[in-house]
């Protein structure tokens, strides 16, 4: 038995701990966990620009993989600190040190917690700061996770301010992670959107790329970015307020799809998982468009009163929050959901006498808003009399029809083990009935190309009968109405051949769940099969299973003597064994998991490659798309 007593207990020193649980600190360590240690220096430059000091930021993609963050802010302190050490010194090795903890430093921080530098420096090889304060230029340097190497020192005089900090990631813990170019600038065009005064520059040394980015419209620019392309009712509304220090500002706009697309931000930070400011958003704006139909006779009484989800079909909008720091409450270290609660009721009621105020000024605009409401609440009341009338039994058998003829069901009764698979053509579905884990793994055979959901309303779905065969299957609503805690299964599964045809399923599939299941994919429950491209024999030995034409360069390598190779080309050219053990199996198998990381992005990207405008497309293919890769599909 292993010794447990007082000796057993350790205490980590310094940033030890934070080398020990990575995943504590920055959430993981994969590419998104590398680029939080990015997000964890620019916050702190955004923090000076916020507050009114410096108005630039410039990232630089150095060659030897580490990255340099410059600002033009204050600088940060060069004295002596009371424990002893220089202050720089403090702040990039001491968890919790930091100038937002009080409030004669920074009114508004989105970084509140104080262990962002000195994270960063704990997970990296090396940190080189360079202040530029006092009319002095001074140095730090860091290695191995945050040892001094060079303590601060004075390097030059200047009569500029700011800081600038390199640091290169401790890539045996970052294994297969490397800075995105892409990413990096996607995260900086928010903030120049959400700051009208800052300009951004990002540079990638190693591919000689540089974008730079300044709105001076701000959130107006935002939207207007947001619905690119799409057919819009109406200008931008834009509206701001301030009360008890929380500074509101708003931008909206409707669209004619079926869609709504709200992004938040407290201090420049994403929440991405809502909270009491986006609760504030959805209660004002249905509030006030009530009211307007109710005075206007467009509806009347209680039971015709829209729901959120009516006025928010077609709607994009942008909510932005500066929060003091004595009332700011995030839930969890990286800042994903806002737990203010005096942001819900502010936010409310900025929104609903702003909004309120705007309809009765612009009738035209406001009666297209509510033409479009007012069809969606009878396109919702029409979806819950049919979903009333299964549950009593009347359509009850219809369901069952439509799925005994092609749902195999898992046997297990816990939902979050049982996997759905979504499986191209009515062969590879058979294949993976004949050898599926029974208990925990249902079949969803589908046949050919289900339909372009970017322009579909519930009622399409409804029509559609391979998609409402997977709403079925799923069992857990559809649009508004999904809730991922009612889905039969934890696991969303796509699984199709490895050619130009399964991945446009693919594509067609994820756009059908982000369209009318997207709490799903918020959810990390829908993943795509990667099937091996190769199968490889050696004489007698058993078959070995390549994913990626990488991976059969690099084994090609090692082969001596007479070996055969075949290219699998659809999942039904695999034995029913075959396809359990390489693409179904747990411990065997490759899942990639569909996440949704860019909300604004992913917004412009589905619509632009799966709505019906055919020139905006063509172009963006032309100039990110590489055609060799067609040709490998066809070998």
């Amino acid at each position: 038995m292993t010794k447990y007593d007082a000796s057993s207990i350790k205490i980590l020193e310094g940033l030890e701990a934070v080398r020990k649980r990575p995943g504590m600190y920055i959430g993981s360590t994969d590419k998104r966990g590398l680029h939080h240690l990015v997000w964890e220096i620019v916050d702190n430059s955004i923090d000076e620009i916020i507050n009114g000091y410096g108005d630039t930021i410039k990232i630089t993609l150095n060659k030897d993989l580490s990255i340099t963050i410059s600002d033009n802010g204050r600088g940060v302190p060069i004295g002596m600190h009371a424990s002893g050490k220089s202050t720089p010194e403090v702040i990039y090795t001491v968890l919790h040190a930091g100038g937002k903890f009080e409030s004669s430093g920074y009114k508004v921080s989105g970084g509140l917690h104080g262990v962002g530098a000195s994270v960063v420096n704990a997970l990296s090889k090396r940190m080189d700061v360079t202040i530029y304060t006092d009319g002095k230029i001074s140095n730090i340097r860091f290695f191995d996770g945050g040892k001094v190497e060079s303590p601060l020192k004075t390097i030059g005089e200047t009569k500029k301010t700011g800081t600038t900090v390199t640091f290169l990631p401790d890539y045996e813990m970052f294994k297969n992670a490397s800075f995105s170019y892409t990413t990096i600038a996607e995260r900086m065009q928010e903030s120049a959107f959400l700051l009208p005064n800052l300009t951004v520059e990002i540079v990638d040394e190693e591919d000689n790329k540089t974008s730079k980015f300044h709105y001076e419209n701000g959130l107006i620019s935002f939207v207007d970015y947001i619905n690119e392309g799409k057919n819009t009712l109406h200008k931008v509304i834009n509206f701001n307020g301030s009360k008890n220090g929380i500074d509101v500002n708003i931008a909206m706009q409707y669209n004619d799809s079926y869609n709504e697309n709200i992004l938040s931000f407290v201090n420049n930070v994403k929440t991405g998982d809502g909270g009491s400011h986006e609760i504030g958003f959805k209660t004002g704006i249905t509030k006030a468009f009530n009211d307007y139909a109710k005075a206007n006779n467009l509806i009347k009484g209680k039971d015709g009163n829209l729901d959120g989800s009516d006025v928010r079909e077609g709607l994009s909008a942008v909510i932005s929050l500066k929060i003091p720091e004595n009332l700011l409450q995030f839930e969890g270290q990286t800042k994903g959901k806002l737990g203010t609660p005096e942001a819900r009721s502010i936010t409310e009621s900025i929104t609903y006498e702003s909004l309120k105020f705007f309809l009765e000024e612009n009738r035209e605009v406001a009666m297209a808003i509510l033409d479009k409401a007012l069809k969606s609440k009878v396109a919702r009341e029409a979806a819950r009399k049919a979903r009333e009338a299964a549950r009593k039994g009347t359509g009850k058998s219809n369901k069952e029809r439509v799925l005994s003829e092609k749902l195999t069901k898992a046997t297990g009764k816990d939902w979050k083990k049982n996997e759905l698979f979504l499986v191209e053509g009515d062969s590879a579905g058979g294949s993976a009935k004949t050898f599926r884990n029974r208990e925990t793994q249902a079949i969803l055979p589908l046949r050919g190309k289900v339909l372009n959901c970017e322009k579909a309303s519930n009622h399409d779905i409804e029509a559609n009968a391979e998609l409402k065969q997977i709403e079925y299957a799923i069992g857990a609503g559809l649009g508004a109405d999904f809730d991922p805690e009612e889905s039969n299964y934890g696991k969303v599964i796509i699984m199709t051949d490895a050619d130009v045809d399964g991945s446009h399923i693919q594509i067609l599939l994820i756009t059908f769940f982000y369209r009318f299941m997207r709490p799903l994919i918020e959810a990390g429950m829908l993943y795509i099969a990667t099937p091996p491209l190769y199968s490889l024999e050696i004489g007698n030995k058993d078959k070995e299973y390549i994913a990626t034409d990488e991976e059969l360069e690099e084994r090609k390598k090692t082969l001596k003597g007479n070996y055969k190779i075949q290219r699998f080309k659809g999942l039904g050219e695999m034995d029913a064994d075959e396809l359990y053990k390489t693409t179904m199996e747990p411990g065997n198998r490759r899942l990639w998991r569909v996440n949704l990381t860019d909300a604004a992005l992913a917004e412009k990207r589905i619509h632009l490659l799966m709505g019906d405008q055919v020139e905006p497309r063509k172009e963006w293919i032309n100039e990110n798309v590489d055609f060799t890769l067609e040709d490998d599909f066809r070998k």
